[in-house]
């Protein structure tokens, strides 16, 4: 039996409506993308969807109480939940670089996760 399954293009600023046609998991058709992109992001959404990670975690001893972090690149969305679970319980010691892992292989996916700021410690007088 045929499924129709509809997701939105986020890659460009055209936010195509798309709409893919399966059958048995097999794809049949992909409706309403203005370009090749569109066509890829949909196939990607129905087979695999990935999304980045971006949370904050705890400092310890550093001038914020809060440091973002972010993957290096996409991991399954099914697993985004788990991992920002994770990086809650996460503490990490000041002073923290820019681009530093946090998280090395967050739950298995081979991604890092890594700081999106510099941190430094704080002083102590």
């Amino acid at each position: 039996m045929k499924k129709k399954h509809e997701f939105l293009c986020i890659n460009c600023p055209l936010g195509c409506s798309l709409e893919l046609t399966e059958e048995g998991g097999e794809i049949l058709e992909i409706a309403g993308a203005e370009c090749k992109v569109g066509e890829k992001y949909a196939e990607e959404e129905f087979r695999n969807p990935r999304r980045r990670v971006s949370t904050t975690v705890r400092v310890s001893g550093g001038t914020l109480p809060l440091l973002p972090v972010a993957s290096e690149s996409p991991i399954p969305k099914k697993m985004v939940r788990d991992a920002v679970k994770v990086l809650a319980e996460t503490v990490v010691e000041a002073p923290v670089a820019d681009g530093q892992v946090i998280y090395p292989d967050i739950l298995g996916t081979g991604v890092n996760v890594v700081a999106s700021r510099r941190l430094d410690r704080e002083s102590t007088r």
